[in-house]
């Protein structure tokens, strides 16, 4: 079973180690070299609507899996506790459905989130939408 260390750094460094997970809070990332070892690096951007991290003080998961069907190798895995969990390769329908399914979720996400961004200075900071108070710099 192929397992991973992590590292939180402010910067994802230029080259990925292997097996390392790179966790950026400042820039809501996690990079690291694809499982299956063909070397591509992959990026996971942590937003509402992408990658969830969870950190339980010893080691990464990461939600929901990652399927690279743009790489050649087009694997599928989970990572759970540092761990890689391979995951069934997906059908190019299964894909596109998902994709899209992604999309709209995306869209009535933001869409709901435009109008709170745009609220009136007076509004309580309280009552901000918790996202767009701390959302990553590179999103601003």
């Amino acid at each position: 079973m192929t397992t991973y260390t992590h590292r939180f750094a402010e910067f994802i460094p230029d080259v990925l180690e292997e097996r390392v997970l790179y966790v950026s809070l400042s820039y809501g990332t996690v990079s690291h070299r694809c499982a299956c070892g063909c070397g591509r690096e992959v990026v996971t951007p942590l937003t509402p609507t992408d990658w969830k991290l969870i950190f339980d003080g010893e080691t990464i998961s990461l939600y929901p899996s990652i399927g690279n069907w743009n790489f050649p190798c087009r694997s599928h895995y989970w990572i759970r506790n540092n761990r890689v969990e391979w995951a069934e390769d997906w059908s190019e329908d299964k894909i596109n459905n998902a994709l899209t399914r992604d999309r709209a979720l995306k869209d009535y996400f933001y869409r709901a989130h435009k109008k709170e961004a745009f609220a009136p200075a007076d509004r309580p900071a309280e009552k901000q939408n918790f996202w767009l108070r701390v959302r990553p710099r590179w999103w601003r």
